[in-house]
C-alpha cells in the first residue's frame, strides 16, 4: 500500500508516529460546520468530535440516527457501529487499507493552530486535507479521509464541498459526551453497508412471487380483511389492503419484480391504489362486477364504465405502468441464440413521491396485467419510503384529485378499452376547492393497436385544454426499445433482423414503465373547471383496433 509523503525533514519521524500503536492521554471536543459552493449550510445541528484516551466519537446531533462512529488511535483502526432490528452491527477498518495522503508543503493557519495541506483521491473524489500535530485532540470529520493524519481541521471535496471546525475545545469537561459504543456482531464491508442503507428507509412489502393469471376459479376470503390477498377478473388483478406510514415526509418509490410463468407476449400492467372516500369505489366493481361504476358515454354513445370522477366516484390511481417484456423466465431456454444471455426477470422502480395523500395509513393497493395465459406472470412489489433528509420536512400539506383512467383494468370482466378518441375527446368537469397552491396534473398516456397502422406504432399528438385552453401538448414516443433486447427471448424477429421488441412505440416498451409527466397549472384557481383531453385515434382495420391508455390526478399543496 502505497504511503502518504510528507516533507524530508519529518518523514521518517512522522511516519513512525502515525504508524505503530500509541496512546494519548488528552482530551478535547472539536465541532464542525459544512458549506457547499461557500454557502454555510445550518440543517442540522453541528458535527462534533468528542476525544479522550485515544479513542474520537463522532457524534451528528441528529436524532433517531443508528450508526456510531469512532475512531481507535490505541488500535490505529476506525469503527462503525449499526443498531438494526434489535441487532448490532460492527465494521472494524484499519488505518493501513484506507486511501493514504500525499502531504505538501502547503499551510494555513485555522482557528490558531498551523496546519499542512494534504491531497487524496477516494471514488474519483479529489480531497483536501488540512492537518494539525496537536497532541490533545485527534480526529478527522469524515470518518475515513485521513483521520491517521492527526487532528483533520478542514476537509474540502472538489473544491465545492468544505467541512470546517469553528471551535476547539481542551477543557477536562467531565460532562463531555462520551461512551464507546458496545461492540456488535463483526461483519464485512459490503454487509455492512447494505445493512445501513436498509436501516435507513421503511420498506413494505406489498406481495412476494404472486402469480397473476387468467382463468382460475377464485374464491376471495371475507371482505375487508388487511394484509389477505385478494384477486379479481379472472386472476388478472391482485388485490391487498395493507397499512402504510402515515404523516410521512420524503421519497416514496414502487418496486415491481416480474418474470413470466408461461405467457410469451407483451403486455400491459399496472400498480394502483383505490381511492375509497366516495360512495362508489373501484372495489365495489371488483367484487361486483363493472355495472356499478358510473357510464361514460363517447359520440357514438359506447360505454366506457368508470373512467372519470364524478360526484359519488374516484377512478383508480396509478402508481406506475409497466409493459412485461416478451416471455422473460419462462421462455430463457426455449429460445437460444449465440450471445445473448436473457435477463431471469425485469424489475421496474419509479419515484412515486406526490401521491402521498393517498399512500398513507389504511389503504388498498393492486397490481393487473392484461393476459388470457393460464400460468400468466409472477410479480413482487413493495413501497419503499425514504425520509426527507435533514430533519423534519416543513413543506405545505399534500393534495390530490382524481380525475380520469381508461386503463381497463377490468378487461377480462367486459370494462371496455380506451377507444373514445376516435370519435370524442375525454372530458371532465371539476370543482377545485380554495387554498391549494402548486397545482400541476400527473398525467400518463400510452398508445395501443399492434398492427402497422396502429397507434402503438404511429406517433399521436396529445392536446390537454383547461376550460376551452390549450395547456400542454406533447407526443408520447419511445425510440431506446432495442436497449431492453435482453428482456425478450420470445420476441419474434422481422425479415430486416430488427425484433418486434427492438420498434420505437407509443409511450412505452416491452419491459419498460411509462414515466409521467408533469403539467404545470399556475392559473387554476378555485371553482369549476373542465378538463379536456383529445387525441388523433387511428380507424379500426378489421378486428383490429387503436385505443389509448391515459390517466391524470391533480397534485398541489395546501396553504397552512
Amino acid at each position: 500500500m502505497k504511503k502518504y509523503v510528507l516533507p524530508e525533514i519529518r518523514t521518517a519521524i512522522l511516519s513512525v508516529i502515525l504508524f505503530i500503536p500509541f496512546i494519548t492521554f488528552g482530551q478535547g471536543t472539536v465541532t464542525y460546520r459544512l458549506k457547499i459552493n461557500g454557502k454555510e449550510i445550518h440543517t442540522g445541528p453541528p458535527l462534533q468530535i468528542s476525544y479522550k484516551n485515544g479513542i474520537a466519537l463522532l457524534n451528528t446531533g441528529r436524532e433517531g440516527v443508528k450508526e456510531q462512529q469512532y475512531i481507535n488511535y490505541n488500535q490505529q483502526a476506525i469503527y462503525r457501529v449499526l443498531h438494526s432490528d434489535n441487532k448490532t452491527y460492527t465494521l472494524e477498518t484499519s488505518f493501513d487499507s484506507l486511501m493514504q495522503a500525499t502531504v505538501t508543503k502547503d499551510t494555513a493557519t485555522i482557528l490558531g493552530y498551523l496546519c499542512r495541506k494534504a491531497h487524496l483521491v477516494i471514488r474519483s473524489n479529489n480531497m483536501d486535507v488540512w492537518f494539525t500535530d496537536l497532541p490533545a485532540v485527534k480526529g478527522s470529520p469524515l470518518l475515513d479521509v485521513a483521520p491517521y493524519l492527526g487532528l483533520v481541521l478542514k476537509i474540502v471535496r472538489n473544491g465545492s464541498f468544505e467541512w470546517y471546525a469553528t471551535n476547539i475545545s481542551l477543557k477536562n469537561d467531565s460532562t463531555l459526551n462520551w461512551k464507546i459504543p458496545e461492540a456488535g456482531m463483526p461483519v464485512d464491508e459490503a454487509t455492512f453497508q447494505s445493512l445501513l442503507i436498509k436501516s435507513r428507509y421503511t420498506s413494505i412489502p406489498v406481495f412476494t412471487d404472486q402469480q397473476i393469471n387468467f382463468g382460475d376459479k377464485i374464491t376471495n376470503p371475507p371482505a375487508d380483511k388487511m394484509n389477505i390477498l385478494y384477486r379479481y377478473s379472472g386472476g388478472t388483478v391482485i388485490l391487498k389492503k395493507i397499512h402504510l406510514p402515515e404523516d410521512f415526509h420524503g421519497s416514496i418509490f414502487a418496486s415491481l419484480t416480474q418474470y413470466s410463468n408461461g405467457d410469451a407476449y407483451d403486455r400491459t400492467g399496472c400498480v394502483f391504489v383505490i381511492p375509497t372516500k366516495k360512495s362508489v369505489t373501484f372495489l365495489d366493481a371488483l367484487e361486483n362486477g363493472i355495472k356499478v361504476l358510473p357510464v361514460y358515454k363517447d359520440n357514438d354513445d359506447n360505454e366506457y364504465q368508470g373512467i372519470t370522477a364524478t360526484k359519488d366516484y374516484q377512478p383508480p390511481v396509478e402508481i406506475m405502468r409497466f409493459f412485461t417484456p416478451f416471455g422473460i423466465g419462462a421462455y430463457n431456454n426455449k429460445v437460444k441464440i449465440a450471445g445473448y444471455h436473457w435477463a431471469d426477470s425485469v424489475t421496474f422502480v419509479q419515484d412515486v413521491t406526490g401521491l402521498e395523500p393517498l399512500l398513507q395509513g389504511d389503504v388498498w393497493i393492486g397490481a393487473y396485467i392484461g393476459n388470457y395465459d393460464k400460468n400468466g406472470h409472477t410479480v413482487s412489489l413493495k413501497l419503499d419510503f425514504y425520509p426527507a433528509e435533514g430533519g423534519d420536512d416543513t413543506s405545505e400539506k399534500k393534495w390530490i384529485l382524481p380525475l380520469f383512467n381508461t386503463l381497463n383494468m377490468m378487461e377480462m370482466s367486459g370494462q371496455n378499452y380506451g377507444k373514445l378518441f376516435g370519435n370524442d375527446s375525454l372530458k371532465i368537469k371539476i370543482f377545485l376547492p380554495e387554498n391549494i397552491t402548486n397545482i400541476r396534473l400527473r398525467y400518463i398516456s400510452t398508445g395501443h393497436g399492434g398492427w402497422d397502422g396502429g397507434d402503438e406504432f404511429n406517433p399521436k399528438m396529445n392536446t390537454i385544454f383547461m376550460d376551452g385552453k390549450q395547456v400542454f401538448s406533447y407526443t408520447p414516443w419511445r425510440t431506446d426499445c432495442a436497449t431492453f433486447r435482453l428482456e425478450n427471448p420470445s420476441s419474434g424477429n422481422a425479415g430486416n433482423g430488427l425484433s418486434s421488441s427492438d420498434y420505437s412505440r407509443s409511450g412505452w416498451c416491452p419491459g419498460t414503465t411509462t414515466n409521467p409527466v408533469y403539467i404545470p397549472l399556475p392559473d387554476l384557481k378555485s371553482g369549476w373547471h373542465t378538463f379536456t383531453v383529445t387525441i388523433p385515434e387511428g380507424k379500426p382495420a378489421g378486428s383490429s383496433f387503436s385505443f389509448w391508455n391515459v390517466s391524470g390526478v391533480l397534485l398541489g399543496e395546501i396553504k397552512k
